[in-house]
């Protein structure tokens, strides 16, 4: 009897509970509300229509922006440069990142001058260190070409050559993402236990190679996998470098250069509208893709 009389009165507890921790939650709720659900929606509603910025009127025309999409050579060539893109600074921009941590971490007395070198193009802003990056590689006053010159090769048109321009940004690319890869597989490594290589020292694997193969490597897994999807990321979100360098020139747009142009340049926002969801729907897939069939290889 006296269980059931308390029952009841648990009840408003646990409901003042919910309403205290939904209150606290508000405010963070209603600005991912704001900020993310709305502007989807309003997006959503323009790529099945064929309203231009500054318009009065507009009209309802279904899927065809993302039919148009499909058969625009302007779009098709920024996906498949994106995709070129993202190929070379994807494994380039983890493995070398890897590659570098291993080395600094090793380091004693020179590590904070090594961190500190590598992270500085993290800190820069990547408008004015993309054209720091023009004028290095400028094909007559530009330092790189000098060099060419001086080894006795011909000077290269690292920025006039459509057959150079993606892999010159591609290795743009990696420079900018680099520093921060390093630093994130620097936190893993520190996170390593040294007992675990005594062990693998004593178990027969006296190698670097060998203890880097069994200890190392699968410890980092849940570093990789996050450098991973967060490079995949940034190499399909590529923008300041085409602006700055090429301005789309010679069939050098990528994705988010291509929808700029349609948005601002152009002023057709139903099909800038259109391909966004496109652009995130790719970027979502390869990201929820990655996740997922990595989390399957990654012990934590």
């Amino acid at each position: 009897m006296t269980a059931a009389l308390a029952l009841p009165a648990r009840r408003p507890a646990r409901t003042r509970t919910a309403v205290k921790g939904l209150a606290f939650a508000a405010p963070a709720i209603l600005l991912l509300v704001a900020i993310y659900a709305v502007p989807m929606i309003v997006l959503t509603g323009f790529s099945v229509t064929d309203y231009r910025l500054g318009a009065l009127d507009w009209h309802f025309i279904g899927l065809r922006n993302f039919a148009d999409a499909a058969s625009d050579p302007v779009f098709v060539r920024a996906l498949v440069n994106t995709l070129v893109y993202a190929a070379i600074v994807i494994p380039a921009g983890v493995f070398l990142a890897l590659g570098v941590a291993l080395l600094v971490h090793g380091r004693r007395r020179s590590r904070a001058f090594w961190e500190t070198a590598y992270f500085l193009p993290v800190t820069a802003t990547l408008v004015a260190m993309a054209t720091v990056w023009q004028f290095l590689l400028h094909p007559t006053l530009g330092p790189v070409n000098a060099l060419i010159t001086w080894l006795g090769f011909a000077p290269v048109s690292f920025l006039g050559n459509p057959a150079l321009l993606i892999p010159t940004m591609a290795l743009i690319g990696v420079w900018q993402v680099l520093g921060f890869n390093m630093v994130l597989f620097l936190a893993g490594l520190t996170a390593i236990p040294k007992d675990l290589h005594e062990a693998a020292r004593i178990d027969g694997a006296r190698h670097p190679i060998d203890r880097f193969l069994t200890v190392t490597w699968p410890m980092l897994g849940p570093t990789t996998m996050f450098v991973i999807v967060t490079t995949s990321i940034s190499a399909f979100k590529v923008f300041e470098t085409v602006a700055v360098l090429t301005k789309g020139r010679s069939g050098s747009e990528t994705l988010l250069y291509s929808l700029y142009l349609e948005g601002f340049e152009y002023a057709n926002t139903g099909y800038a509208a259109a391909l966004t969801l496109i652009f995130l729907g790719i970027v979502l897939i390869l990201s929820v893709g990655q996740t997922v069939r990595m989390e399957r290889k990654v012990h934590y």
